[in-house]
């Protein structure tokens, strides 16, 4: 016990290099599984090209927004003090940005690189059997979740290591030196940014990509022509399967990765402020999230052993339901004994005193937060529940009556959540403060790789459906990869929701991380300048929205006339005589989804910036205020809505009952869900979950520029203030017995 005590810092990165072995050693067996004949292999091989060529496209573009970006960042943490106010920052935080963005980036090339292995095998494994598709697609999805959750917890826990090193922040007297402690987590908070940074260009970027290619696909292939989603003669159908593959994969692991980091990171600042008298020189406040995380990977791991079906009959939801629960049931055992183990007897944070039992009903509510906000998503947008169904029985008298459900549905899916989310936030304040909301976060992201993986077993599925379609193979494949497909959709929407979750947690605890650095007290939302603020953060998640959605449009208005012209101009296609052009669609993808992606990143990246600069912190806080609850509200109706008019489409697929008469495909109603699905589309892949990455990179770049504002703050008031620094260190004296020696250093700062 004394060697783990010693050297848990150490553990931290250790369990990060765990969970990407594991990850390696399941990659490899994906690769192994047979890859079908050789003209699936040539339909999936173009589906890898294509999501190859996006991805090294939105690299070129991304890496001289890293350099820019790196570059400013180096010369901000050479300013040591600004009107005699020293700053806890360094050159180092470039470096640390661009390792936050280099692994952010990687993060998501596994993902990608393991879905577009898998897709095809999981085709060739539906062959067999439902059992054999299962394993093989949620195999792939546990790769991605691993590489995750194994690349975060390596990058931040082995970065720490490296600046407590760097910094000084340990003496050789054993004593932790608070200042540059403050310094070591303000340069980490680079890591961050950089993650958080790629995660809104992956996301969106892959978002408009995949919505471009499926609409453009679905109007002119299934309501046009009258030809099945994923036909072979349909042009825009590659470009449709690459999406799912750099959106919903690519995308979201770089968005769960910037979620992942950022949460603990949150902690970490706060728990920094706690000042506590442990096993572990006082940093185990700081260590907490970093643990709980990192053990999380384990326990994800062990609840991918339960995640198996015994027939053609077992119900797959039920068997990734089962693994899910296992993971969080297992973590939140775990957690009682390391946060008892860790942690002081009691604690105080601002004023606020608290123990270490209520540190762990904290986490407790974080986990019961998720697990509750992923049920009541999978019930809105889940095939056979109420809303799925009122969606499919207003369609019976048309597009417009199918439209007006969705959105009915979509609005009326955020009250559970935002009531669950709002008592969550008082539960984990109660319990522990500030930092109990942290932590609850933190408890939240633990089991992210199982998140992942189920989340990323999806479009994996999807996948394997579109190219059982395209190589027509036996209707019984397909039935399976429908089943494994039509869960997917399920499984996608409660991600979203999971991750929507988080990041409102995540950023309210970034919040509470800036206005202590910012020195801000409280945001009074009675002076105007803060309710303006206020107003026009609430707008944001509107513009980012509709820029977003108006991307997705243009886009596939020339995706519909590309796949238009082809059926025109080159004739035998309609007989499967002649083979599309499936690279002009493709390209068409790639090059509207990183010229679109711009504007929406540009907004959450300067908008912090112009309006702390000009106006200081406390407006700035309000202005976070507002984008925060409307993203929030806007996250959850997107996907939420998007989700339940794509499964309300497939319902039509194997039949659906409306006023005693049953419809089926091509029939009416189901024109009218297509129309649905379609509009539905951008709402839940592109710009819903876009909006928990927009809250949180606003948040971190508020918290990297807060020193500077509050600086302006500090040298207009000229007040000042006695700031002691309180150094503790646990002695032994030469009888055996253990004291605590106090050291305190009095220097005089000035204060807003």
């Amino acid at each position: 016990m004394d060697f783990l005590q010693n050297n848990l810092i150490y553990a931290v990165p250790a369990l990060g290099l765990i969970g990407i072995i594991v990850m390696m050693f399941k990659s490899a067996w994906v690769s192994k599984q047979d890859a079908g004949d050789a003209n699936m292999q040539e339909l999936a091989g173009y589906i890898a090209d294509g999501a190859m060529a996006f991805l090294k496209a939105e690299w070129r573009v991304l890496s001289i927004f890293a350099v820019f970006t790196a570059a400013l960042l180096a010369y901000s943490g050479t300013i040591t003090e600004v009107n005699g106010v020293p700053m806890h920052s360094s050159w180092i935080i470039s470096i640390s940005f661009i390792i936050g963005a280099v692994f952010s980036a990687t993060a998501g090339y596994i993902g990608m690189k393991a879905a577009t292995k898998a897709n095809v095998r999981t085709t060739q494994a539906a062959r067999t059997s439902l059992k054999q598709a299962l394993k093989v697609s949620f195999t792939g999805g546990t790769v991605m979740g691993l590489g995750v959750a194994g690349l975060a917890v390596l990058g931040l826990g082995g970065l720490f290591i490296v600046f407590l090193s760097y910094f000084n922040v340990i003496g050789n007297d054993g004593v932790v030196n608070v200042l540059n402690m403050k310094t070591a987590i303000e340069v980490l908070t680079g890591f961050s940014l950089g993650a958080e940074s790629i995660a809104l260009f992956a996301r969106v970027g892959g978002g408009i990509y995949t919505k471009a290619a499926d609409v453009g696909a679905d109007l002119v292939g299934k309501v046009e022509a009258g030809i099945p989603e994923d036909d072979v003669r349909n042009p825009a159908t590659i470009a449709d399967n690459v999406g799912d593959n750099v959106g919903d994969v690519a995308g979201m692991g770089a968005d769960l990765f910037g979620s992942y980091v950022a949460t603990i990171l949150a902690t970490m600042v706060l728990g920094q402020e706690i000042t506590v008298v442990d096993k572990f020189g006082g940093m185990s406040p700081i260590l907490l999230p970093m643990v709980i995380c990192g053990l999380g990977i384990i326990f994800s791991i062990i609840g991918t052993w339960f995640v198996t079906i015994k027939d053609e009959k077992s119900n797959v939801q039920t068997a990734l339901n089962l693994g899910n629960w296992s993971s969080i049931v297992i973590t939140a055992i775990a957690s009682f004994f390391i946060v008892k183990w860790m942690l002081p007897e009691t604690l105080s944070l601002r004023g606020y005193e608290f123990s270490s039992i209520n540190v762990f009903y904290a986490i407790i509510v974080g986990l019961v937060v998720g697990t509750i906000m992923s049920v009541v998503t999978e019930y809105f947008t889940a095939m056979g529940k109420g809303p799925v169904n009122s969606i499919i029985q207003q369609s019976s008298t048309g597009h417009a009556t199918n439209i007006i459900a969705g959105l009915s549905v979509g609005m009326k899916s955020t009250v559970i959540p935002i009531l669950v989310l709002a008592g969550g936030i008082m539960a984990s304040y109660h319990f522990a403060g500030l930092y109990g909301v942290a932590i609850a976060a933190a408890g939240m992201m633990a089991t992210t790789a199982m998140q992942l993986a189920i989340d990323a077993f999806g479009p994996i599925a999807d996948n394997a459906g579109g190219i059982a379609e395209m190589s027509q193979l036996p209707p019984e494949v397909r039935e399976r990869t429908d089943n494994l497909d039509a869960v997917g959709n399920t499984t996608a929407a409660t991600g979203k929701g999971f991750a929507i979750a988080s990041a409102a947690l995540t950023s309210l605890a970034l919040f509470a991380a800036f206005v202590g650095i910012a020195g801000i007290t409280a945001i009074d939302i009675y002076k105007a300048p803060v309710l303006a603020g206020l107003f026009v953060g609430g707008m944001i998640p509107f513009i980012f929205s509709a820029l977003c959605i108006q991307a997705v449009g243009k886009a596939a208005m020339d995706m519909v006339q590309e796949v238009r012209r082809q059926f025109r101009e080159i004739p035998g296609i309609m007989e499967y005589k002649a083979k599309p052009e499936y690279e002009k669609c493709v390209a068409i993808s790639t090059k509207a989804s990183i010229r679109e992606m711009m504007m929406p990143g540009a907004i959450a990246l300067i908008t912090p910036i112009i309006i702390g600069f000009t106006f200081g912190p406390e407006v700035l806080g309000g202005l976070l205020a507002g984008v925060t609850v409307t993203g929030v509200l806007m996250g959850i109706f997107q996907s939420n809505a998007g989700g339940a008019w794509d499964n309300a489409k497939k319902s039509f697929e194997q039949g659906v009952m409306i006023n005693g008469e049953m419809f089926y495909k091509k029939s009416e109603p189901h024109k009218a869900s297509v129309t649905g699905d379609t509009v539905g589309d951008p709402f839940k892949d592109t710009s819903g979950p876009s909006m928990n990455i927009l809250i949180k990179l606003m948040s971190i770049v508020s918290l990297v520029i807060a020193p500077y504002i509050a600086v302006k703050a500090i040298a207009g008031e000229h007040k000042l203030e006695v700031r002691k620094e309180i150094r503790i260190q646990q002695k032994t004296d030469s009888l055996g017995n253990t004291f605590i020696d106090t050291l305190t250093n009095t220097t005089d700062t000035l204060k807003h």
